[in-house]
């Protein structure tokens, strides 16, 4: 059952959401609850993660315009100095006798898009929508936060024995968190590794124990620069780049799919120009290639970059091409997957356990699967179902509340029976 601080908590976070790498408010309210739990650790900021290996920053205008404004509210001043500059997120640990050394990774960064404010929406009704215009946990990581709270105060209370690490990742919107988690030494000696997400179409009272289909992800952002002239008095003295942007777009779309596996593309912003008498010298594209694997992410990367180069030589012009984020693909392994199903099983208000089901996206959370993995170890992505009004990334999203003691009975036992059966 969800308890009444957990609601007040995920509430307060949804009040004041902020996106990826601006999560100063969020983090500095964490760690002010962390701090009360008695715990062994608490790493915050930059002793929190692998600060050259973050992506997706936003410029240093962004940043502090994010910071002065966690700055109004009555947090600790001196938690919010140790994040400046975008170095948000914390790892909690706690040690409770000898055994094996668990994660579980939560993330807690909204997304940049305005919330509902129709009477029908119940963060509107009920007083808890966003008050930062803009900005809206429309994915439940204010919900994922309080679940990792939730789970280290209940770990606290159990008789496991072993190591908890809590991950609260910032900046998974733009998958740019979890590498620098990854690459931290706090994973090195993970031996399991859980991560979590609420919803994923799935209703209050499902479990989804396994998830997979994490596609493979790539951003890029490519800038075609020609030369400007008069459009109806010297055409034939400037290079197009909107000309150029136009060309890349069209055949982007029309790179071969791969017979080995599901493959995407998407040109998500394009922008150039600026009136209808100038040819334009400037144009912009950001894009993003997806792959069932991340082989096959690759495949679709090195095709993208030849037709960006391709359209720039047609039109005369010169292309620049910068790498954003990215994430591979990652699975679960069958042994935690079965543990997770069992603890699921258990759990009051638990109706249907799903062993495995597909995501179809994307999620940086692959990084610390992949690296736990790679260290020897075992990873698992468990969905905990919950009714929402509006689909993820959308205006009128929302979380059944009931859903958040799910997610915190579910992991629990799964952390717990890691400790005992040590598969």
């Amino acid at each position: 059952m969800t308890s009444g601080s957990h609601v007040s908590l995920r509430r307060d976070l949804h009040r004041k959401p902020e996106p990826a790498w601006c999560e100063f408010y969020t983090t500095a309210r964490l760690v002010e609850t962390l701090s009360e739990l008695d715990l062994t650790a608490l790493h915050v900021g930059p002793d929190a993660l692998a600060g050259d290996h973050r992506m997706g920053l936003p410029d240093e205008d962004e940043l502090s315009a994010w910071y002065e404004q966690a700055s109004a509210y009555d947090v600790d001043e001196s938690i919010l100095e140790s994040l400046e500059g975008g170095y948000t997120g914390a790892v909690a640990v706690l040690e409770q006798g000898p055994g094996p050394t668990v994660g579980l990774r939560v993330d807690i960064d909204a997304l940049p898009r305005r919330e509902s404010d129709d009477t029908e929406h119940v963060p509107a009704a009920e007083g808890f929508r966003s008050e930062h215009e803009g900005a809206m946990h429309a994915c439940g990581h204010d919900a994922h936060a309080t679940i990792g709270i939730g789970v280290l105060e209940a770990i606290r209370e159990s008789d496991f024995s072993g190591t908890l690490k809590v991950f609260f990742q910032p900046a998974e919107e733009v998958v740019g968190g979890g590498k620098s988690m990854a690459k931290s030494e706090h994973i090195a000696d993970v031996d399991y590794l859980l991560a979590m997400h609420i919803g994923l179409d799935h209703p209050t009272s499902e479990v989804v124990a396994g998830v997979e289909g994490f596609l493979a992800v790539v951003h890029l952002e490519a800038t075609f620069t020609g030369e400007s002239a008069h459009a109806g008095g010297h055409p034939e003295q400037g290079r197009n780049a909107n000309q150029a942007l136009a060309t890349a777009v069209q055949n982007l779309y029309g790179i071969p799919r791969h017979a080995g596996g599901a493959t995407r593309i998407n040109a998500g912003v394009i922008e150039g120009g600026s009136a209808a008498n100038v040819i334009p010298e400037e144009a912009r594209l950001v894009a993003e290639v997806r792959g069932e694997t991340t082989e096959l992410m690759r495949y679709m990367d090195e095709k993208a970059r030849n037709v960006l180069r391709s359209a720039a030589e047609m039109h005369d012009c010169e292309l620049e091409v910068e790498t954003g984020a990215e994430a591979p693909s990652a699975h679960s392994d069958d042994e935690l997957v079965s543990i997770v199903a069992d603890a699921a099983g258990s759990v009051e208000g638990i109706d249907s356990v799903l062993e495995r089901d597909e995501l179809g996206g994307s999620e940086d959370a692959t990084f610390l699967m992949r690296e736990v993995q790679r260290n020897g170890g075992l990873a698992c992505y468990v969905g905990v179902g919950t009714d929402h009004p509006g689909g993820h990334h959308t205006a009128t999203f929302d979380v059944d509340e009931e859903s958040i003691g799910h997610g915190i009975d579910v992991l629990t036992g799964a952390i717990e029976r890691v400790g005992r059966d040590r598969p």
